[in-house]
């Protein structure tokens, strides 16, 4: 069962992470241990993308094509297909339980396909389309923890499944402006799962953790439990909204906020705050001795109530939603606006619980200027591609595929009926 649920092309896998402030490719060749070998790295700032959503859809692919492009160069290769991040739609999480009669015979592929599809026809998102559908754990006669039923006996199996969706608009402009760079979308992948998958080690996905996604115009959230993904969840807030409150703040241009969070930004307050002088250029004056001065604390005092904010919602979510307590006391960081500084002292201290950064793990060849938290989407992209959720025999299912043509269709029926 460790097959790749993404087929390679030309012995190549590519992953595309279209973010709000930044667009990322991964060219990576399969290594015959199940890990990958990066080959090729392409990334840029991002145009035409607001809170994870394409909003203009020229912009948008000039940046797709000019990432894809430097990945390829490097690389010495093109590519045909890549797998791609979604962190807008408002992305929702279900819960769905199914039974189906197998008559007392033994398990086998046909039977869990069965279940898994009439779960799927049970569920028909209004407006919305299923990213992923996941297999938690089966069932044999009311019998629960059966990570794979295939070989078992009973009269009834059951199956119960994460689905997560997402709104139909943002997803269909997403495929269109990757189309139109004439590429195929391989598979798309919340990107707090994907996250997940790159930066957590297993003995939290087993123990229960959470994956929290610090993007430039979204935080999203997956609970891991069991070595699955249980929940996940999208907050419309990133690390562009505190570069946008730095501006208006203190009255500069939006480059140089971004300049400013990154050089001096921190979201906790220190003895030394208000000795520190930053300098402030005012918007559209382009005399350096024109710049206001101001000290760190101010600085200091315009970032720290936004994240306060933002782990505020995060914490509310995860209580509503009832999987706070199947998270654990973990919680793992990544995106590019978890780097500001103090940020993982601020989520231990407003999320009660213990905080590490998260960074993609088992990527060979990854330069290090690409191997920060903020990348971590774009290595779980690859992650997702390969056997990590065949090592489980319960997630492999998962990518059961239906026999091509009619006359397999017909084997199946037989075989379901007879």
């Amino acid at each position: 069962m460790n097959k790749p649920i993404v087929k390679p092309w030309n012995g190549l896998v590519a992953a595309l992470d279209v973010g709000t402030t930044k667009c990322c490719c991964f060219i990576a060749r399969p290594q015959g241990d199940g890990r990958f070998r990066i080959v090729g790295i392409g990334h840029q700032e991002s145009h035409g993308v607001r809170n994870g959503a394409i909003v203009d859809m020229e912009a948008a692919e000039a940046s797709v094509i000019n990432t894809i492009h430097a990945a390829e160069q490097m690389a010495g290769e093109t590519i045909r297909e890549v797998v791609v991040n979604v962190s807008g739609g408002r992305p929702l999480s279900h819960s769905v339980s199914v039974d189906v009669s197998i008559a007392g015979h033994e398990v086998g592929d046909h039977d869990v396909r069965r279940a898994l599809n009439q779960g799927r026809s049970q569920y028909a998102p209004n407006g919305r389309e299923m990213v992923h559908f996941i297999p938690l754990g089966y069932r044999i006669d009311g019998n629960r923890g059966i990570r794979d039923p295939r070989g078992m006996f009973g009269e009834r199996l059951g199956v119960d499944m994460h689905v997560i969706t997402a709104e139909s608009g943002p997803l269909r402009n997403l495929r269109t402006c990757i189309a139109r760079t004439h590429l195929d979308v391989a598979a798309v992948v919340m990107s707090p799962y994907a996250a997940g998958l790159a930066s957590l080690v297993e003995d939290e996905a087993d123990l229960g953790v959470t994956l929290i996604d610090m993007g430039g115009g979204t935080t999203s959230i997956a609970v891991f439990f069991d070595g699955a993904v249980v929940h996940t969840d999208c907050i419309p807030v990133g690390g562009s909204h505190v570069t946008s409150d730095i501006a208006r703040g203190l009255s500069t241009s939006l480059n140089h906020a971004e300049r400013l969070k990154t050089l001096y930004g921190s979201c906790m307050a220190s003895a030394s705050d208000e000795r520190e002088i930053i300098d402030v250029p005012r918007i559209g004056e382009e005399d350096p001795n024109d710049a206001h001065h101001v000290p760190k604390s101010y600085l200091v005092g315009i970032i720290q109530p936004r994240l306060e904010e933002t782990f505020e919602l995060i914490r509310s979510r995860l209580e509503a939603s009832g999987f706070d307590r199947v998270a654990g006391r973990r919680v793992v960081l990544t995106g590019g606006a978890s780097q500001i500084q103090g940020v993982r002292e601020l989520a231990a201290l407003m999320l009660d619980k213990q905080v590490r950064m998260g960074r993609p793990l088992k990527l060979a060849g990854l330069a290090e200027a690409v191997s920060g938290p903020a990348f971590a989407t774009c290595a779980g992209l690859l992650a997702y591609t390969a056997h990590h959720q065949a090592d489980r025999p319960r997630a492999a299912l998962e990518s059961v595929a239906e026999p091509p043509g009619f006359l397999g269709r017909v084997g199946t029926w037989l075989r379901e009926h007879l």
